[in-house]
């Protein structure tokens, strides 16, 4: 590397950028006959910057000599074609090129100066209104605080995206906010983590055994275990995560952790439960939903049931075949006079065991006794298959309690019960403690509740293990099916998933009806990617299956068949549009219209949810807004919110949950093998519907499979419902 050294120049063009680190790649114009091309961390970089680097040379192979930036100071342009070029950049919302250029044409170099200072001028300029003036107006004052706020951040390692969420978070107080309480930053900004937090705290000055970073340490274990399902840490080894985390001396800092932990049970920021001689802590939100949803079920099935039914007459209905020939067995006519004769019931049984027909035989039967019932489930998705199959209303359960995003809260509660005899959830593994808690608030006393499930796929992506906790706390009337149907034993897909679901290697027995599984033998991950182009381009279209009906279910995220890396190649193969106007590069992801997104956190101001997917419908780079549509709902994206949204042409397993797809691809590696158990690949499996690929390598399926073992997951529903056990 060469001496440091000084370089003044323009800022030409923005070559690269990554949003999430502010590396930026970039050509300085120095004097009128030489450009040099430059490198490094500088986030908030504009084309048409003044700018002023400090740095060496360096030489790259691929690409020659390169100015490696250490240091930047940038100031706004004055000459009239570099403002041109820096209100091109799209830095100033409903400034676009074209725009831009009638700006300068007007103003000359005097535009910024108008545009701060003497703003009325814009309606010189013709067609502009004062609509335009006024957004121009108060995009301008965004900028110029965002600035200010991003001088500040740097110094703290921020980027620039998260700059801009942590000001429109914040507004103008968000360096007072920040310097008040760092720590906030990870509950009030998503995608901000423990880490970024307290490299902000310490470059403030906070000293390394602070009792607020260590309490804040504390609050990150817990919201760290509950990412992973847990509902409680255990007390010894979130102590010694959080001696890791911050690189604390244990002996030294012992009196430090034990002040801490005061202060946080003195604040009601966290509970304490003893059980089993050991401690474990969470926080007040997990503790009262959890010990809610326990009390809540207590008090329905000690309530008599209210329901003026004919049992020994519906019995003897089911037993015998309908007017359509519909002959229910054994398991489900137990599974439907429990749901009739028991406050809470769960029917849980494989793909094929009759869960379908016992819900309609059993809507068959409240219609004909004009009892008041209301279908739902977790997902979108699920609300629409559990339509498409009953033929009956069905709404997701954020719409059925009336989710407010006003308040945060449901609508309906103890308060404000629902209007109803039955309710009828599918897909009930997938509750959450705190989904659970909102709908048992929110039934009425003289109401029961069924829950359909399948208890042998992965647990609820939120925290608790709701379903699996009711089952084994013997509390409430679970009926299991376990006969397959005839017609269901035509597929290999759902033969298949049983004897992934007992243990043994998926099969192609052509025997089966239908051809719909296959197996496909790769030895080597990096052949997987040619083997999905070729799925993807040759067999699905032969058979009629869209490639939008269409999704590769990996188990994890990272690797050469990892989520991202798949996602990357199927863009390019499944979605070649390459307009550079219709098409953008935030968080390191390039996102283009027509490309098909997950969104990967709640939002409840949007409306919409964790593993709801959707298609990008249009991208307009003069106001920063990605649009996306999900089912018959277009949502708007800010540029600064699309860290919310990974594409979807792959998706991890744990996400697709509570959806179906025509067609399932699988590919399973060794490199998978942390994360290979046998409930993953029955899950997979279950996603199908007409058409699953099995791909990889023998011994990472039959691994996989033969893995029965669960992580088990750390609550206390089966306690509280079998024992006095409290927190304090």
């Amino acid at each position: 590397m060469e001496e440091s050294s000084e370089i003044i120049g323009i800022v030409e063009k923005v070559v690269y950028k990554n949003a999430d680190n502010g590396y930026t790649v970039f050509c300085v114009k120095v004097n009128s006959s030489t450009e040099i091309i430059a490198k490094g961390c500088i986030p908030d970089l504009q084309h048409g910057n003044k700018v002023t680097l400090t740095g060496a040379w360096q030489f790259h192979p691929k690409f020659g000599r390169q100015f490696d930036v250490k240091e930047c100071s940038s100031s706004t342009p004055n000459t009239a074609s570099g403002i041109e070029k820096y209100l091109s950049s799209g830095l100033v919302k409903g400034i676009g090129p074209k725009f831009a250029q009638r700006l300068v044409k007007q103003f000359g170099d005097q535009t910024l100066e108008i545009i701060d200072g003497n703003p009325n001028r814009l309606y010189e300029v013709e067609g502009v209104g004062p609509k335009r003036v006024a957004q121009i107006v108060h995009a301008w004052q965004d900028q110029k605080e965002i600035s200010r706020v991003m001088v500040f951040l740097r110094a703290k390692d921020v980027s620039t995206s998260f700059a801009v969420k942590i000001y429109k978070c914040y507004g103008n107080a968000a360096i007072d906010l920040i310097q008040a309480n760092p720590y906030r930053l990870i509950d009030d900004i998503w995608g901000i983590g423990f880490k970024s937090a307290d490299k902000i705290a310490l470059k403030l000055g906070l000293s390394a055994d602070s009792i607020e970073r260590i309490k804040a340490a504390f609050l990150f274990i817990i919201s760290d275990v509950a990412s992973n399902g847990h509902l409680y840490a255990e007390l010894q080894e979130a102590r010694q995560r959080v001696i890791d985390l911050l690189e604390l001396d244990i002996d030294a800092t012992q009196e430090r952790l034990k002040e801490a932990l005061y202060n946080l049970y003195a604040q009601e920021k966290i509970k304490l439960i003893s059980h089993q001689d050991k401690h474990f802590i969470t926080s007040p939100q997990f503790y009262y939903s959890e010990k809610g949803i326990a009390k809540r079920v207590l008090q329905l099935i000690d309530h008599k049931n209210s329901h003026d039914l004919d049992i020994n007459k519906i019995y003897g209905d089911i037993r015998m075949p309908d007017q359509n020939g519909v002959d229910l067995n054994d398991d489900q006519q137990k599974g439907i006079l429990a749901c009739l004769q028991n406050k809470i019931t769960i029917i849980t049984g494989g793909p094929g065991t009759g869960k379908t027909t016992l819900v309609k035989k059993l809507i068959d039967i409240l219609e004909d006794n004009r009892a008041k019932f209301r279908l739902a489930a977790p997902t979108g998705r699920a609300a629409k298959r559990l339509f498409e199959s009953t033929k009956k209303s069905s709404e997701t359960l954020h719409r059925l309690l009336e989710f407010t995003p006003g308040n945060m809260g449901f609508a309906r509660n103890e308060q404000n019960a629902l209007q109803l005899d039955f309710l009828i959830i599918d897909e009930a593994s997938m509750i959450d403690v705190f989904l659970m808690h909102a709908i048992l608030k929110a039934l009425p006393t003289h109401a029961s509740l069924v829950l359909i499930g399948d208890v042998d796929q992965l647990p609820s992506v939120g925290a608790g293990n709701v379903l699996n906790d009711l089952i084994n706390s013997e509390k409430v009337e679970v009926v299991r099916l376990t006969q397959i149907f005839r017609q269901a034993q035509d597929s290999m897909i759902i033969v298949n998933a049983h004897k992934v679901n007992r243990g043994e290697f998926p099969s192609s027995d052509k025997s089966c009806a239908k051809r719909d599984f296959v197996f496909m033998k790769i030895d080597e991950p990096e052949l997987a990617l040619a083997e999905l182009k070729s799925i993807f381009t040759k067999r699905l279209p032969a058979m009629g299956i869209s490639s939008d009906d269409a999704i590769v279910l990996v188990p994890m995220n990272k690797g050469v068949v990892g989520t991202q890396r798949i996602n990357q190649e199927l863009q390019l193969i499944l979605n070649p549009f390459n307009d550079e106007n219709k098409q953008v590069m935030v968080f390191g992801q390039v996102y283009k219209v027509n490309d098909r997104v997950m969104q990967i956190r709640n939002n409840y101001d949007k409306f919409v949810f964790n593993g709801d997917i959707g298609k990008i419908s249009d991208i307009i780079k003069a106001d920063q807004k990605v649009f996306v549509s999900f089912g018959d709902r277009v949502l708007e994206y800010d540029f600064t919110e699309l860290n919310e949204l990974v594409l979807a042409y792959a998706i991890s397993i744990h996400k697709s949950q509570g959806s179906e797809f025509s067609a399932v691809i699988i590919p399973i590696f060794m490199q998978h093998f942390i994360l290979l158990q046998r409930n993953l690949i029955y899950t997979a499996i279950t996603r199908a519907k007409k058409m699953c690929f099995l791909l990889g390598q023998t011994k990472a399926i039959a691994m996989g499979i033969r893995n029965a073992k669960v992580v088990v997951r750390t609550t206390f529903l089966k306690e509280f419902l079998t024992t006095d056990l409290e927190a304090r």
